[in-house]
Parts: structure tokens; sequence; C-alpha cells
């Protein structure tokens, strides 16, 4: 198969992070902006959470236990999770220096972005793989991921957007990690596709999970209750849930 049908469904895959930055554009009432960044990160929290528990770590885990024996697997996923936690922690210091204003919403974004194209990556890696073995396989991925893309161009944008009231700066952001996708393909094309194997990708993913319930819980929930707005974050859960459910029962 050429390489441009597996690269067009990838980056489709991938682009369609941005749609999640549409949600930035409706012109909220000013005493519902609480309501609405609660429920965002209520919702984006649930997903990431969610993608890793469900979809990154068992299939991880597999990868490299089917590699190493049983002891030796078990330690070397909790020695990769643990990178991926202590990961966040030393972005957010990073990003506190950076950030002159200490802006708590911007933070959540950037480090939201870092860590949605750090997950794009090997995605588009996956998706061009299987797109370039069977063109049906890789379609049915990428719907798969459009799925939970959206709503993590959401937990990018909102935060963006709210703390700087700058719609394009929100909107290349969210760009940026949804690029990671494409880009993850074409090193698959150039670089990976001979050498890359069910371990390395393994690997990858729990760093990823390590990284994506950390700044789950340790940044978006106790931002999401900081708006005293319990009622959207329950609703905030129950959508993410929801979408998590359909997306396993037909994708």
């Amino acid at each position: 198969m050429s390489f441009l049908l597996p690269l067009i469904v990838s980056s489709i895959a991938g682009l369609s992070t941005v749609i999640g930055s549409i949600v930035i554009f409706f012109n909220w009432k000013k005493e519902n902006i609480n309501k609405f960044i609660t429920f965002s990160l209520s919702f984006s929290l649930i997903i990431m959470i969610g993608i890793s528990i469900s979809e990154l770590i068992p299939e991880a885990s597999y990868a490299i236990l089917t590699e190493f024996k049983l002891v030796k697997g078990i330690f070397l996923s909790l020695i990769v999770f643990l990178i991926g936690v202590f990961l966040i922690y030393f972005l957010n210091k990073k990003i506190e220096k950076g950030n002159s204003n200490n802006h708590d919403l911007y933070r959540l974004g950037i480090l939201s972005m870092i860590a949605l194209m750090l997950h794009n990556l090997p995605e588009g890696i996956v998706t061009f793989l299987s797109s370039y073995q069977n063109i049906e396989l890789g379609i049915k991925i990428s719907i798969a991921i459009m799925l939970h893309n959206i709503p993590e161009g959401i937990s990018i944008a909102v935060p963006i957007y709210y703390a700087t009231n700058d719609r394009k700066k929100a909107v290349k952001k969210t760009l940026i990690s949804g690029l990671a996708e494409p880009l993850g393909a074409i090193l698959a094309f150039l670089f990976l596709r001979n050498v890359i194997t069910n371990t390395m990708i393994g690997f990858i993913l729990l760093l990823v999970a390590g990284i994506m319930i950390t700044l789950a819980i340790h940044e978006l929930l106790p931002k999401a209750l900081k708006y005293n707005e319990n009622k959207y974050i329950l609703l905030g859960f129950g959508i993410g849930i929801l979408l998590l459910l359909i997306n396993h029962i037909y994708f």
C-alpha cells in the first residue's frame, strides 16, 4: 500500500483534536463560565483516566508481559509508569517558572497539551502501521481515536482560552497536540516500520498513562473542585463515562 492513504487516516484522527476547540467560540454568559470550565475539566479528567485504565495500561501490560517474565515485566512496567508520574511534576515546575502570571488554567492547558502530544505520537504510529497493513482496520482504529481526541481537544482549548482570552492561541495549542499524530505516522514510515516492536509501544503507552493519570488527579480534579460547582463535576463525570462506554461498545 502507498504511504499517502495511511498518512491521511492518521492525520484525520489526530487533527480531530481541533474539533474540541469549537466550544470556546460559544458565547457563554458570564455567570455560566465557571460552570462550563468545571464541566470541561471534570469531563477531560474522566477521559484521561478512562483511556489510561481501559486502553493504555491493559494494552501495554499485555505487550510487556508477553516479552518478559512476570516479575521482571511488572517491575519494568512500574518503573516506566512512575517515570511518567514524576515527569508531570517536573514539567509543572518548569511551566510555573516560565509563566510570570502563574495562571492555573494556562498551566493546566499547557500540561494537557504536552501530555496529549506524547499520547498522540504512539497513536499515530499505531494508526499508520495498522492502516499500512489493513486499511479497514486502520479506519476503525482511527474512528475510535477520534472519539476521544475531540474531548482531549477540549481539555487543552478551554483552560488556555479562559486564561488568556485568546482564541487563536487556544486553537493553535490544540492543533500542535493533534499534529503529533501525523508526525508519529511519518516517523513510523521513515524509521520504524521494520524496527518498532509491541514492547517498545507498550513502554511508551505506560509512560503516557502515568502522565495522564497524574495530570488528571493532581491538576485537573483540584482545579475543578475550586469552583464549587458539584453538579457540573458530576455531569462531566457522567458524560465522560458515557462516551468511553460508547467507544468500547461500538469501536
